[in-house]
Formats: structure tokens, C-alpha cells, sequence
């Protein structure tokens, strides 16, 4: 029997972890070069201490990360404790000294994996991208000021991380939905070396299909926009006070039916009139600047 064709026609069961860099658009040639020197060298030696065969890793190179494939035969425990750690401590040590840090994101699945001449691929391999792309792990690494953010699938936390082990401290991780390209998934998001972080209450938006990773870096900052935006929504409309758009609907405690229904994203001050009559000359918003300034 043909084991080579046999191999390719059958998936494998495996741990597919996918390493993506933080704002990997922001790099210039020569940095990128760096740049992609340090992930290796994290990576590499992180397998090495946590005693992982180097014929037991398939890895592939990304340009501004690595997508990784372990044999069924390794202990997925091994990789979510040991070599996280040693992930962790190797990326601490790179990025003493730089101004800019490395960041990194990790995504992990366990699946059926599929090998060809070209690579790896299959549904496990897009779920452990999809975790490590998504807009809530870009978030959480830069609102936490983090090295390195992990994200495993539902099934994993459950089969494995629940379970606890040795550098494996289910307490330290905390779930969110993610609405994905393949629908709504639950997620777990892990900072190494930190309790578990507090998830936004604001659901990240799902990430745009024909948008390019990291591109000139923009998406990041958007990213981490969003949340504060959304957040600051109520104080700059004055908080509590602030009249809900839906008044402009009723008139004396009544519907108006044939009011249109506004809905606005604010990025500033507001305020909403309707349906009022001003006996003299009213401003309203705010006075800047000299606007304000009476001549003499």
C-alpha cells in the first residue's frame, strides 16, 4: 500500500496553533526582517525546552507569523503549559531594550488536519487562524499592554485546560462569543503570566472577509478604537441626561408613526431637537476658540 497517498487522504488529528505578529504593517523592510527573526527564535527555542521533537512540528512560514502543526503523539498539555511558558519568558527577554515590542497572538484548535506538498489544511487550521485574527484578541493585546495573547477553541478549553496541569490554570482564562466568517463560535482568551482578563461588554465587530492582515497597521488601531468609542458614547452625549433618541418618535407620551427612526454613531458632543419653537435667537453647541469672545 501506497502510505504516502494514504497519508494524504486522511486527516490527521493535531494541534494547529497559529502565531500572528502585532501591527506587522507598521514594520519597515528591515525591522520586518527582524521582526520575523525574533518569532523564530521564540518559537524554536520554546520547543527545544519543552523537549518537542523538531519532526513532530510542522510549521509554515506566514510573512508576518507562523502557522504551526503538532503530531498527535505530543501531549497537547505540553503545549498549552510548558511551551506557553517558554513562549512567554523568550518573548519577555527578546523585547527588552526595543522600543517598539514584538506582540504576539496565538490561536489553538485540536482537529483533523490535512498534509499536502504545499502545507496543512482543513477546518481545524482556519478556526486557530480565525482565533488569532479576531478583533478581540487584538484588542486585549493592546489594552493590557501585553506581550502575548492566547486564544483557544470552546472543545479545547473544555477537553483540555479544564482539566488543569502542570503550568495550566483554567482560572486564568476567560470566554467570549466571536461572531466568525463560519458564524457565531465561544472562545477563551489566556494573558500568560496574568489573571484572567476582563472581556469587554461591547461585542467586537466580525472581522471584514476581503480585509488584508494588518494592513500599513490600520485595522489594529481601529480595532482598539472601537471599544473606547463605543464606551464614550454616553458621556459625551452628557450621560444619563442625555435624551434617548427614540423622544424624537413621541410627542405628549405618544408614538408618532410617521416620525423616521434616526440612529446615529457619535465620535463627539450631540443633541437632538424636534418639534420645538424658539422665541429669539438660540445657539446651540459648543463656543470655541474666539468664537465666544464679545469685541469691546
Amino acid at each position: 500500500m501506497d502510505h504516502d497517498a494514504m497519508d494524504l487522504a486522511e486527516a490527521r488529528y493535531e494541534l494547529v496553533i497559529s502565531v500572528d505578529a502585532r501591527r506587522s504593517g507598521e514594520y519597515d523592510d528591515v525591522d520586518k526582517q527582524r521582526m520575523r527573526e525574533r518569532i523564530y527564535r521564540v518559537l524554536e527555542a520554546a520547543f527545544t525546552h519543552a523537549k518537542v521533537a523538531r519532526d513532530a512540528v510542522h510549521m509554515e512560514d506566514r510573512g508576518d507569523g507562523v502557522l504551526l502543526s503538532v503530531a498527535g503523539r505530543i501531549a497537547v498539555t505540553r503545549l498549552l503549559g510548558l511551551w506557553m511558558v517558554e513562549v512567554h519568558e523568550n518573548l519577555r527577554d527578546e523585547n527588552r531594550g526595543l522600543s517598539v515590542p514584538l506582540g504576539l497572538r496565538v490561536g489553538m484548535h485540536v482537529g483533523p488536519v490535512r498534509h499536502d506538498g504545499r502545507g496543512i489544511s482543513g477546518r481545524a487550521v482556519d478556526l486557530a487562524c480565525r482565533l488569532a485574527d479576531s478583533p478581540l484578541a487584538r484588542r486585549l493585546l493592546d489594552a493590557e499592554r501585553a506581550d502575548l495573547v492566547l486564544v483557544t477553541s470552546q472543545s479545547l478549553y473544555e477537553d483540555v485546560v479544564s482539566s488543569g496541569g502542570k503550568f495550566i490554570e483554567p482560572a486564568h482564562y476567560s470566554s467570549a462569543r466571536l461572531e466568525l466568517k463560519e458564524g457565531e463560535v465561544t472562545a477563551w482568551f489566556h494573558l500568560p503570566g496574568r489573571p484572567a482578563p476582563e472581556i469587554p461588554t461591547v461585542a467586537p465587530a466580525a472581522p471584514d472577509a476581503d480585509r488584508a492582515d494588518d494592513v500599513d497597521g490600520v485595522d489594529d488601531a481601529r480595532d482598539a478604537r472601537d471599544v473606547s468609542d463605543t464606551r464614550g458614547v454616553d458621556a459625551a452625549d452628557g450621560g444619563d441626561d442625555a435624551p434617548d433618541v427614540d423622544d424624537a418618535r413621541r410627542v405628549d407620551g405618544e408614538d408618532r408613526a410617521d416620525a423616521p427612526r434616526a440612529h446615529y454613531t457619535v465620535h463627539g458632543d450631540m443633541s437632538q431637537h424636534s418639534d420645538n419653537v424658539y422665541q429669539q435667537p438660540v445657539h446651540i453647541g459648543r463656543i470655541t476658540g474666539d468664537a465666544g469672545r464679545r469685541k469691546g
